[in-house]
């Protein structure tokens, strides 16, 4: 059966489905195909789940930590069977949810996996889409003016590692523990290995983190990281940075074992499991983009302009699949940016100096902006400010003292180039900042807003007048 839309979207996670929905508020009738869940991996097997869990792990030190509070706690634990209900019913909630929104906005979802066709007898050209569908019927064949691809991304391997599901996991794996390990071995040092090895390690599971880069969290100022070291160690969390591994993986007696070497030491690393946490790939395979010009980069991303448009012009494409920065909000507001440059509006134009990027870990980081060594590598004379939480009275109040704002800023317009921020709260505190990075605010401007006392945000206002030299406290 053939069916006609203005636009229709190839996945239905947070691109996929904000696009959809933007595109209903513009009038376009729009269709999603969609091969698993609406909601896509941030929903099933990311964002949500893991910062379900992260959360569990934050209550459980705190309930741990509960007499500093003066408050009397018995025999605390973790009930990992009850976390993983908590984490599995939020994450039903909000899928019932994106359901509820995609009738609400009569747009058509096709449970099945779609492929784009070339020219044929069904339109002049590449772009129909064929579903097969998940339950057995005919193909549908959806002839669209417009297609977005929102294929979103997988984990990425490594040749060497086989992953099994039992010893060695992905972070989807990871997600469907039925107990807490006593022990793991966390290969890679990033986002996803970090907020991993944080509530692991909050949960009591004695974690590694194996890095092949000088730092963990390589994109991150490296004030920021040199904190966050100190808190994962406080935590007995071990680090091997610039660490490469031997390609032998051993199963033994129901553990793992590996090799490491570091600063030309070899060292032996035995555990209960091991996380595979070293990234994401697109997903481009089997989507039939042999059928059309578009293009892929070297690192296997679809090519897109400023406006998210393939070599097809029909054709838009967003989120993970495009590479770039890989974040749900991301992807979010690509969508949002398509769609409207489809319907032949002037959308805002996505800066990415302008967007904030938040680490789910104990403690939080956030930035928004250029590092440090962004900013001086770029010919910038910087000027700095910064605050330790442990001079703001909402800090000690709440009990979470450990960590820092900083704000690097153009010394000759005096024009903010990064804030960056490490510890509780630092997720939520970081829109204030990313406000003032779209406002191009000047570190004075952030200053002389009244923020509320006590408020954590009260650390923002003060690293901003640290770099006058008019801050108060610390």
């Amino acid at each position: 059966m053939t069916k006609n839309y203005d636009l229709v979207i190839l996945g239905g996670g947070t691109g996929g489905y904000v696009a959809a929905i933007r595109a209903t508020q513009l009038g376009l009738k729009t269709a999603i195909v969609e091969k698993d869940k609406l909601g896509g991996t941030c929903l099933h097997r990311g964002c949500i789940p893991s910062k379900a869990l992260l959360k569990s792990a934050s209550v459980y030190q705190q309930a741990l930590r509960a007499d500093s509070y003066g408050i009397t706690v018995k025999d605390t634990s973790v009930n990992f069977s009850k976390v993983q209900d908590r984490k599995q019913s939020i994450v039903d909630q909000l899928h019932q949810g994106v359901v509820g929104l995609m009738k609400k906005g009569k747009i058509d979802v096709y449970e099945g996996i779609g492929r784009l066709l070339g020219p044929s007898i069904f339109s002049p050209t590449a772009g129909t889409i064929s579903v097969e569908m998940n339950d057995g019927s005919d193909n549908e064949m959806l002839v669209s003016k417009n297609v977005i691809i929102a294929t979103g991304s997988t984990v990425r391997t490594l040749p060497n590692i086989e992953i099994d599901g039992e010893y060695i996991l992905s972070s989807d794996d990871a997600l469907e523990l039925p107990s807490l390990p006593e022990s793991m071995i966390i290969v890679g040092g990033g986002v996803i290995g970090v907020e991993w090895a944080s509530m692991l390690a909050d949960f009591g599971v004695q974690i590694t983190i194996i890095e092949s880069a000088e730092q963990i969290l390589p994109a991150e100022d490296q004030a920021i990281v040199k904190e966050m070291q100190k808190q994962l160690k406080k935590k007995g969390v071990s680090i091997y940075t610039n660490a490469s591994m031997h390609e032998q993986v051993n199963k033994d007696n129901g553990m793992v074992q590996i090799q490491v070497s570091e600063k030309e030491q070899v060292i032996d690393l035995t555990a209960d499991k091991l996380l595979l946490a070293v990234g994401r790939q697109a997903i481009t395979k089997n989507i039939g983009l042999e059928n059309t010009d578009i293009q892929l980069n070297e690192a296997g991303f679809i090519q897109v302009n400023e406006h998210y448009q393939t070599k097809e012009s029909h054709i838009y494409a967003i989120g993970d699949c495009i590479g770039g920065m890989q974040l749900a909000h991301v992807a979010s507001h690509e969508g949002k940016h398509a769609v409207e440059h489809i319907a032949g509006e002037q959308p805002f134009a996505i800066k990415q100096q302008d967007i904030p990027v938040c680490i789910y870990s104990n403690p939080e980081i956030a930035h928004v902006g250029l590092t440090e060594k962004e900013a001086l590598n770029r010919g910038y004379d910087i000027e700095k400010g910064s605050i330790r939480f442990q001079a703001i009275g909402k800090a000690l109040i709440n009990g979470t003292p450990d960590g820092f704002v900083k704000i690097i800023s153009d010394k000759a317009t005096n024009d903010v180039l990064g804030i960056h921020i490490i510890g509780a709260n630092a997720t939520e505190l970081i829109s204030e900042a990313g406000l003032a990075k779209v406002l191009d605010a000047v570190p004075w401007e952030i200053g002389q807003t009244i923020h509320p006392h006590p408020s954590m945000s009260e650390a923002i206002a003060e690293a901003a007048l640290d770099i006058d030299h008019m801050k108060i406290h610390g």
